[in-house]
């Protein structure tokens, strides 16, 4: 059984990542492991500044929500980020986040495991490269952790419509499921 760390990066009321966010944590919880979500919804989180004085403190200035999510990203045994696909990228708010996640890199991260959800109007299969791209650079810099899995959810653009697709969901718990 892992602790496993979901954050959710869309800021859309009904979003279909969201949704599908939920079908994921109920097949991973019908695997046994212990969930615990996070939403960016609602959070102040600043930009980096770039300063690098987290890496000697292990804490960042910004004074914000940033501090507590990485805390519990520390905490976590596997993260799951979940993200729409905006211009072919991982979501602003997501880049956002994964910037301010600095003063993790000299501490004693327990999280080995990272995956992503992505969702998006397109239905190409390269559609969400760039954002995995993105998220393996983040991966990269943390030695024990690897980009352990990813699901891409295509064809999905209005609000909700997620609830509608059957075969989206089922993907999602079943991801959710696999998850270690």
């Amino acid at each position: 059984m892992s602790r496993i760390l979901v954050i959710t990066t869309s800021l859309r009321a009904g979003s279909n990542s969201d949704l599908l966010a939920e079908k994921l944590i109920e097949g991973a919880r019908a695997a046994g492991n212990e969930l615990e979500q996070v939403s960016l919804k609602g959070k102040t989180i600043g930009f980096c500044r770039g300063c690098l004085a987290c890496q000697k403190t292990g804490r960042c200035v910004l004074n914000d929500d940033a501090a507590g999510i990485a805390e519990q990203v520390k905490n976590a045994d596997a993260l799951v980020f979940v993200t729409p696909i905006y211009y072919y990228g991982m979501s602003g708010q997501m880049k956002t986040l994964l910037d301010r996640l600095n003063p993790l890199y000299a501490s004693d991260y327990r999280f080995r495991r990272v995956y992503m959800l992505s969702v998006a109007a397109e239905d190409e299969p390269s559609v969400p490269e760039k954002a995995l791209m993105g998220l393996q650079g983040w991966v990269d810099c943390f030695e024990k952790a690897e980009l352990a899995g990813s699901l891409f959810c295509g064809g999905l653009n209005e609000a909700k419509e997620a609830n509608g697709k059957s075969e989206a969901q089922e993907k999602a718990y079943a991801f959710g499921k696999s998850l270690q």
